[in-house]
This record gives C-alpha cells, sequence and structure tokens, in this order.
C-alpha cells in the first residue's frame, strides 16, 4: 500500500478521534445548538441609522435582547445583569457584543437609544427597526412576543414582550435561549463556554 495514502488515513482518523472527544459545552441555559429554523438574521437600524446584521459581529459572542427603553422592570434589570456579567468576564468581555433590540420603536427613537443603552455599559448597542414591518419582521424571525397596552393617555402605553434574550456563537449561529432574572453567574458561565 502507498504509505502516503496510509498516513493521510492515520491524520484523517486521529482528527476524528479529537474531534470526538472534544467535550460538549455544558450550558446553564436552554441549548438551542443546531436545526434551528429561526434566528438566522436581522437587519435593524443602529442610532447613527447605519443598517446592522449579524455579519457585522462575527468573531464576537453576541446576546440579544427585546424590550424598550421606558420598561419599567424586566428590561432595566436584565441590562443591569448582563453588565455584571461582562465585569465577571474581565477582558473577555471585549469579544461579547450586547444587543438591545426595541419593540417600541415609535417612542425609541435613535436618539434615545444611543442614550440609554450604552448608559448601562458603553459596549452595549441599542438597534431598532426602520418600521412596523420589520418590527414583525425581526419578532417572527426571533420568535418573540410583544404587545401594546393601551394606558390612561395615548403615549402612556406598555409594552408587553418577551423576557428571555439569545446568544449567539462567535461564527454567528444561534447557540441559547437566555432565561430572565437567573443571575449574572448563570450567563457568564454560559458565554465563556461560547468563547472557547
Amino acid at each position: 500500500m502507498n504509505l502516503t495514502f496510509l498516513r493521510a488515513g492515520f491524520i484523517t482518523f486521529l482528527l476524528l478521534t479529537l474531534a470526538a472527544c472534544s467535550p460538549k459545552p455544558e450550558f446553564k441555559n436552554i441549548d438551542i445548538t443546531g436545526g434551528t429554523a429561526f434566528g438566522k438574521d436581522f437587519s435593524l437600524l443602529d442610532p447613527d441609522g447605519k443598517v446592522r446584521t449579524l455579519a457585522d459581529f462575527k468573531g464576537k459572542v453576541v446576546v440579544m435582547f427585546f424590550g424598550y427603553t421606558q420598561c419599567p422592570d424586566v428590561c432595566p434589570t436584565t441590562l443591569t445583569e448582563i453588565q455584571q456579567v461582562m465585569t465577571f468576564l474581565g477582558p473577555k468581555a471585549d469579544k461579547v457584543q450586547v444587543l438591545f433590540v426595541t419593540v417600541d420603536p415609535e417612542r425609541d427613537t435613535a436618539a434615545i437609544l444611543k442614550q440609554y443603552v450604552p448608559a448601562f455599559d458603553k459596549r452595549f448597542l441599542g438597534l431598532r427597526p426602520a418600521d412596523d414591518a420589520s418590527l414583525e419582521k425581526v419578532a417572527k424571525d426571533f420568535k418573540i412576543y410583544y404587545r401594546k397596552v393601551p394606558g390612561t393617555s395615548p403615549g402612556s402605553y406598555t409594552m408587553d414582550h418577551t423576557a428571555g434574550s439569545y446568544a449567539f456563537d462567535p461564527e454567528g449561529r444561534l447557540r441559547l435561549y437566555i432565561k430572565h432574572a437567573q443571575g449574572p453567574e448563570t450567563l457568564a458561565h454560559d458565554l465563556n463556554e461560547l468563547l472557547k
């Protein structure tokens, strides 16, 4: 037999064996790796009016949260918790991009997002849909719920919305559904797994 052929076969066998031995990440959140028919990409505006897609953040772990700036509880709590996660990650935090996507573009203007979101961490980025159709599309693509709840006056409404977040790995693959209010240590653990 040809010695080159045997070497190539051995190297292939060795690589497959090593790949099989690679430990599967032990996530504490819901692992939705592979087979997801949703959450493939998005097209949203940043506060400067630039269209952003998932490809803009390739090489980073992306945490994507849907909310609105006038949210009284879930949104500021989540953003504060993710800010604590960034502190836990230390220098690795620079390899994480947090995206806050508003479900209330009527009130969450570019100027408001530019001020509100980085107040939690200067690396956080607020995104908004260009119009109602774009909001409907991103909500459908990511299977998130949102609904306007009328208030006592036209501008005093609230928004019901999904409280969980998503995490993508550095290759842009959707990997995790992150449960709300579980403590920063849990999310820091999972992001560390994605950063390996």
